[in-house]
C-alpha cells in the first residue's frame, strides 16, 4: 500500500438516527448518564470524551436503517449492566466474554436504546 497524503485520524461526531429526539435524549442522558451538550431542532448532542454523539431524526426515510452499532467502553461491565437493568434497560443477554488473549478478556453486553438501535457495552478485563 502506498502512503496517502490524506491522513484522517480523528473521529469528531457520530449520528444516531432516532424517531423521537426528546425520548432518545432522556434515554441517553438519564438512563445511560451521558454528558448532554446542547440541542437544536430535531437534534441533540452529547459528549463522549471529545467525540460528539448526535441524535437526529433522519432527513429521509432511507437514512433510518443505516445506524451502526456503537460500542461504549465501560470499566465495570457487570456493574453497569446491573445498574442499567435496575432502570429497566433491556439487554439482549448478560455480559459475556467474546475474546481472550494472554493479557485480557474482551467482554460485551448488547442492548437496545429507546429508539430500537442496537448498542453495546464493552470492557477489557486484564488477566
Amino acid at each position: 500500500m502506498s502512503a496517502s497524503p490524506v491522513g484522517i485520524s480523528k473521529l469528531g461526531q457520530i449520528a444516531m438516527p432516532v424517531d423521537d429526539v426528546a425520548r432518545a435524549t432522556a434515554f441517553y442522558r438519564d438512563m445511560l448518564g451521558m454528558k448532554f451538550l446542547f440541542d437544536a431542532p430535531g437534534m441533540a448532542f452529547f459528549d463522549l470524551s471529545g467525540v460528539r454523539l448526535m441524535l437526529t431524526v433522519p432527513e429521509k426515510p432511507a437514512f433510518r436503517p443505516m445506524a451502526s452499532i456503537l460500542y461504549y467502553v465501560v470499566d465495570d461491565i457487570e456493574g453497569m449492566h446491573a445498574a442499567l437493568s435496575k432502570q429497566d434497560v433491556k439487554f439482549e443477554a448478560p455480559p459475556h466474554a467474546v475474546h481472550k488473549t494472554h493479557q485480557m478478556e474482551l467482554w460485551m453486553a448488547f442492548l437496545k436504546d429507546s429508539e430500537g438501535n442496537l448498542l453495546a457495552l464493552m470492557s477489557e478485563k486484564k488477566l
